[in-house]
């Protein structure tokens, strides 16, 4: 089987440190490699891949500013649709910009729904639904008005994380420094419990930052650590007696979530979106509904075994059972091609 793999390019694939999109890319091709499938992956020219590397942009956008990001990401696109005759199978994970290459080839389309950046972009969705395939990321980030060949969770590499099972005495934040994540909600979280936070991720919103982030910081109860790569990652996510995750928007998964899991911390989460999906009260975590439900919580955390939130990553969210599970679903669409779309011969 021959898949062309379509990362994004904002950043490296796998990322330095922030990009869960180009995260999951590089876990699912990497995977699917082990198990004999042939991945060419069109990423940035500093990617990594036991794979085939195919680039036209150097790297990241985010990271060089000098790149114009729709002039690289037209190029990016269109170099894998130009050769979409050399592969059974397109899986796209760059939104919805590639399904307008879609209808002008033969090979079938699969791609995952990593989010709705807004209802805004429902329509190219929906004009090739049917014809590209579309796979969700949870059951919560589906929408009534596409169709889907499934749901597959994220799964992640359990060696990267370490079970701790005598954590440190601090929450934390770990995520996206904006709104949406609930920075400032953790921040008054763990100060109302009398708990040190550690807050890590890139900032996304520098006002928000500056207004409700930056006041609190002393490095003695509150500090912000920035955006950490995988050790450091590691470090915090295994030390922390909680995962404080107080969103304000319907969460597609929350990778934070498992990953903190496998290190055996449990998650105080507002229950939006996924989060029933990931968290079962009272076994690995606490979904709530607002800061005093979350500091009742802080309270009970030491209820939770450390040990039953390392099985269930280990019996749900590896990145073996993510690589099978799409495996099967280009099976059936390579069977059962969508609508317009041609069936092609596939290598044993």
């Amino acid at each position: 089987m021959r898949i062309a793999m379509l990362a994004p390019i904002a950043w490296r694939t796998p990322p330095r440190h922030y990009g869960p999109w180009e995260s999951v890319v590089s876990l699912l091709t990497e995977a699917l490699i082990d198990r004999g499938v042939e991945v060419t992956l069109f990423a940035t020219g500093d990617s990594k891949t036991r794979g085939k590397l195919h680039a036209v942009c150097a790297q990241g956008y985010e990271e060089d500013h000098d790149i114009i990001p729709k002039v690289w990401e037209s190029l990016h696109i269109s170099e894998v649709f130009e050769r979409a005759g050399d592969f059974d199978l397109i899986h796209n994970h760059f939104d919805f910009l590639p399904l307008t290459y879609s209808g002008l080839v033969k090979t079938p389309v699969i791609t995952t729904i990593h989010g709705f950046s807004s209802s805004g972009i429902l329509p190219v969705y929906k004009k090739y639904n049917r014809r590209a395939a579309y796979v969700s990321i949870s059951d919560a980030d589906r929408s009534p008005e596409l169709d889907y060949i499934g749901t597959i969770h994220h799964g992640i590499d359990l060696h990267q994380f370490d079970f701790q099972p005598n954590p440190e005495d601090y929450l934390l934040f770990f995520g996206r420094i904006h709104p949406d994540k609930g920075a400032r909600e953790a921040i008054e979280i763990a100060k109302k419990s009398n708990k040190k936070l550690i807050l890590a991720g890139i900032i996304q919103d520098e006002a928000y930052y500056r207004q409700h982030v930056e006041p609190h910081l002393d490095n003695v109860q509150v500090s912000y650590v920035g955006n950490v790569g995988p050790i450091r990652r590691n470090q915090l996510l295994g030390g922390a007696s909680a995962l404080l995750h107080p969103i304000h928007f319907d969460e597609p998964f929350g990778l934070s979530i498992i990953e903190a899991m496998a290190c055996g911390t449990p998650t105080i989460a507002f229950n939006r979106g996924s989060m029933p999906e990931l968290i079962h009260p009272g076994e690995n975590g606490f979904l709530v509904n607002n800061c005093n439900e979350s500091i009742e919580c802080v309270n009970r955390i030491q209820e939770i075994d450390r040990s039953r939130c390392r099985n269930v990553v280990e019996q749900k969210f590896t990145v073996g059972r993510m690589a099978d599970e799409y495996i099967k679903v280009y099976r059936k669409l390579l069977e059962s091609p969508p609508v317009g779309e041609k069936k092609t011969e596939v290598e044993k």
